[in-house]
């Protein structure tokens, strides 16, 4: 198949890329990088916000209008496929929509049926939106709300899901937001990773077991959306466990640095702190995992069902909240004969559950199915 995965999330897009070329499919990749975090990209989609930024990135677009055509199938990594307003994508949307043969919709983020779902069902019993029955007020919480009910941002979102010829959900929580709306095309697909850096599992799990140096905690932190990822908490928890028992346990921060950088940070810790509000850990955190660390953050037992997980659980989960990271921090400093075996389950959850070529295998099994429907795509 000649696939194009279009925009990137932390990875997701080129990650896959890389397992599809692996079965023998023709790949491309387009993507901003994910702008500072600088992901891998055959196309760059670079905008600058400037003056004539806009103006200069839209020009490079219709350029590159050639290039985007001819393609099996096309994957979106969100409604927001382009860092363009939402009245200004419909133009491209249309374009690949006619000059290939099917579209793909992925759910992996912040979308219209993410913060609607969130606000209004409440399936979860906290997310990003709500904490039980209670929405939540922070500043990126309310910005999202603003940006996506009632806009142009949710018509784009709305018209694309029931237009694309399938819904690729990522993650338990992105599931439980498309599939009631769009159950006949909506296919979860856990997100991939290479399993590279996993070798050295071993050698740090007995190492650990020996008890040759200290605990190593390590945390990423997004300045901006800090308070809204529950950074700003687990960072506040991990300081004070570290406080509290100095001669045992350290902690790394890693403050917006592109991927690269965070990779080599994060090589030789222990323990990662990730996504308070999550049910599910995202790319970081299985990136983390992969390399034989511990995930601090979302292990619901949701998380586990939806990818048929009965033995494993490697994720150490917290509730929301303060005492719930500090608690389980502590539990590990005083129970570090843990560390081992939690290592070696979450290198063995990314063999069973994320290894990108059986991820590759999944996606190329769903693409084929909807190259031989007969969909006819929608009318504006």
């Amino acid at each position: 198949m000649k696939i194009l995965l279009l925009g990137e999330y932390s990875n997701v897009h080129w990650t896959l890329a890389e397992g599809l070329r692996t079965l023998g499919h023709e790949v491309t990749v387009a993507s901003n990088g994910d702008f500072w975090k600088n992901y891998p990209r055959d196309i760059d989609l670079p905008r600058t916000y400037t003056k004539l930024g806009g103006l200069s990135y839209m020009a490079h677009l219709l350029r590159l209008l050639p290039k985007f055509r001819g393609f099996d199938i096309v994957q979106l990594i969100n409604p927001m496929f382009l860092e363009l307003k939402a009245e200004r994508i419909p133009f491209f949307y249309h374009f690949l929509r006619r000059n290939n043969r099917k579209i793909v919709l992925g759910a992996f983020g912040m979308d219209y049926y993410w913060v609607s779902t969130c606000i209004n069902e409440k399936p979860l019993k906290y997310s990003d939106f709500n904490i039980g029955n209670e929405l939540r007020t922070d500043k990126n919480a309310l910005t999202e709300r603003v940006d996506w009910l009632g806009t142009a941002k949710e018509r784009l979102n709305c018209f694309i899901a029931d237009d694309c010829d399938g819904i690729v959900t990522g993650l338990y929580e992105y599931d439980v937001c498309y599939r009631p709306h769009f159950p006949e095309k909506t296919e979860f697909i856990p997100y991939p990773i290479e399993l590279k850096g996993s070798e050295r599992e071993g050698k740090r799990s007995e190492r650990d077991g020996k008890g040759s140096r200290k605990l190593r905690l390590f945390i990423g932190i997004n300045r901006e959306r800090s308070e809204y990822k529950g950074t700003d908490i687990m960072l506040r928890a991990a300081q004070e466990i570290v406080r509290k028992y100095p001669e045992k346990i350290e902690l790394k921060v890693a403050e917006s640095v592109p991927f690269a950088e965070y990779r080599l940070m994060m090589d030789d810790s222990d323990v990662i702190l990730d996504q308070l509000y999550a049910y599910t850990p995202a790319m970081n955190g299985l990136e983390a995992m992969s390399r034989g660390l511990i995930v601090v953050g979302g292990g619901e037992p949701e998380n586990y069902e939806i990818i048929g997980e009965t033995e494993l659980r490697p994720i150490i989960n917290v509730e929301p909240n303060y005492e719930s990271v500090f608690h389980e921090l502590e539990q590990l400093v005083l129970h570090p004969e843990r560390i081992p075996e939690l290592k070696r389950q979450s290198v063995e959850y990314i063999r069973r559950h994320h290894d990108h070529l059986k991820v590759a295998r999944h996606y190329e099994k769903f693409y084929e199915k909807l190259l031989v429907s007969k969909k006819n795509p929608s009318k504006i």
